[in-house]
Parts: C-alpha cells; sequence; structure tokens
C-alpha cells in the first residue's frame, strides 16, 4: 500500500461537504473502522441509521463503483496500522508549557504533510509539472497565508528563469486575470476552496482559456470542481491558529513538489540559471 492510498484520510477531510445523510454514513465509518470490512451494505445502512442506497451513493461520492471496491479500500488501510485518523492533532491551548508547544506543533506538521501524501493525486501532479514546463507565464494567486505560499512559489520558479508572478489582493488579482491569455498558467491557492476573490478571478481566466491549477483541502468546493487540475492538500479539523499553519505547511510542500517536477525535468537547461542565481546571492553573503 502506498502512502496516498489511506481511505480514513479522505472521508475525513471529505465530510463537511456530504449531504447530511453520506455524512451519517461517514461518521460511522470512522468511529467504527475496525468493524466495516465485515458489514453487507445493509447492515452499514442499519448501524449508520440510512438506507442501502444512502450507502452506495457515500461510495459513489468517494470515487468508487460500488460497495465491494470500496470495501476492499477499507481494508487496505486498515491494512496499513496506522493512527486512528481524527484525534491525531492538537490545537493551541491556554498556558501550554513551551516544550508542549514545540513537540505539538512540530507533530501537527508533520502530519499534515504525510496526510497530504495519502490525498494528492500524483496523476494530476504529473499534468501541473507538464503544463508548467510548457507554459509562457505562470500566474499565482491566494490571500492571506495562501498569498505567503504564492510568494514562495513566484521566488522559486523565478529562479529557473520561468515567467512567474504571484498576486496576493484582491484588485490585483482581478487586472492579472484579465490579461491572462491562452498559454499562460493560473494556480490558485486557498484551503478552503471558496475564497470569493479567487473564485472571482478563476471565472475571468477559464473564460480567457487559461490552464487552471488548484491546492485547496481534499474536499468537495467551487474551487476544486472548477479547476483543470486539483492538487489536494489534508489539513486538521482544528480550531485555532494551529489549523492555518498546517495548511500552509502543506501548501508549500504541493509548491515544492512543482517546482521540483519542473526543474528536473528540465534540468540541463535550468542548472546554468540554478547557477547563476546561486553565484551572485553568494557573492552578497559576508566572508
Amino acid at each position: 500500500m502506498t502512502i496516498s492510498d489511506n481511505l480514513f484520510i479522505r472521508i475525513r477531510d471529505r465530510k463537511a461537504s456530504l449531504t447530511p445523510v453520506e455524512q451519517r454514513v461517514a461518521e460511522y465509518i470512522l468511529a467504527n473502522r475496525e468493524e466495516i470490512p465485515h458489514l453487507s451494505i445493509k447492515n452499514l445502512a442499519h448501524a449508520s441509521k440510512t438506507s442501502d442506497a444512502s450507502v452506495l451513493r457515500f461510495c459513489k461520492t468517494m470515487g468508487y463503483g460500488g460497495y465491494r471496491s470500496f470495501i476492499v479500500s477499507i481494508s487496505a488501510s486498515l491494512s496499513a496500522k496506522e493512527e486512528p485518523v481524527g484525534e491525531q492533532y492538537t490545537d493551541i491551548q491556554p498556558g501550554d508549557e513551551l516544550e508542549t508547544i514545540i513537540a505539538n506543533i512540530g507533530y501537527n506538521n508533520i502530519q499534515s504533510i504525510e496526510d497530504t501524501m495519502r490525498v494528492i493525486e500524483h496523476g494530476a501532479v504529473t499534468r501541473a509539472v507538464q503544463v508548467l514546463r510548457e507554459s509562457k507565464r505562470i500566474v499565482l494567486f491566494g490571500i492571506g497565508a495562501s498569498g505567503i505560499v504564492c510568494q514562495d512559489a513566484e521566488q522559486k520558479f523565478s529562479r529557473i528563469n520561468k515567467n512567474c508572478r504571484a498576486y496576493t489582493d484582491g484588485h490585483g488579482q482581478l487586472t492579472a486575470a484579465s490579461l491572462m491569455t491562452e498559454g499562460d498558467v493560473a494556480i490558485f491557492v486557498s484551503n478552503s476552496g471558496e475564497t470569493l476573490e479567487i473564485l472571482d478571478s478563476l471565472d475571468i481566466v477559464r473564460k480567457n482559456g487559461v490552464y487552471t491549477i488548484a491546492i485547496t483541502k481534499y474536499n468537495k468546493s467551487t474551487l476544486s470542481e472548477s479547476a483543470d487540475a486539483v492538487l489536494s492538500i489534508s489539513t486538521p479539523e482544528i480550531t485555532i491558529r494551529s489549523g492555518a499553519m498546517g495548511s500552509r505547511i502543506a501548501m508549500l510542500t504541493v509548491i515544492d513538489m512543482l517546482f521540483a517536477g519542473v526543474a528536473s525535468a528540465d534540468y540541463d537547461q535550468v542548472k546554468t540559471y540554478l547557477a547563476k542565481s546561486h553565484d551572485i546571492i553568494s557573492s552578497k553573503r559576508k566572508k
């Protein structure tokens, strides 16, 4: 089993976007995961207080053709012997000792990356890398903490001589979106996938024939439903600042994947740019 196959992570992250009936199925599965492979569709429907049809709709929503293939994936996830899903993240608590904070932040960030590796689709990354290699220009759109991720991408791709620009305010994004044309690539970074400024710009670039890439939480959202390629991240279900920290770390990891994918595929050309940028920056360091 590869790290990208854990179904329980995907159910947890997708749960908020399910119908109320499908949520009951999801909650029962997450709370009784060891029991699920032994249940028929009728037994699961009864246990979750739903119906056979509701369980089947849930399976199809999660990307499975039927109940049998869903159960096979459940069994594979259980065989990984991982920690219970949904209780691994720790939020900021008042009066925590610094040692506790250090351990919790480190653990949350590690877990965000590992969970992201379980939900991101390798095929989507492959497609995104290919279009970025062929692009005339790369434009990134993000607000707040997502904007910082866009700026990191701008810095990285600029180092290999890609025409790349990050826009982090609503008005600048609208202007940039209106000027994009076919052959450009637009990357939209939004944890929720429902940021209004992002969706306004997305609508504009799609009308201009621009290829769109979304970096967003594994969930059903307007952004994930509309983009050409979706690079999913997994983030904790916690309420204070550490949630934003986890999503930022996961998003930065996805940016690193894209940058490394482009740089590796075009290495003979890229190594010259990397060497030049390294030399000029090194010359400014104190000897």
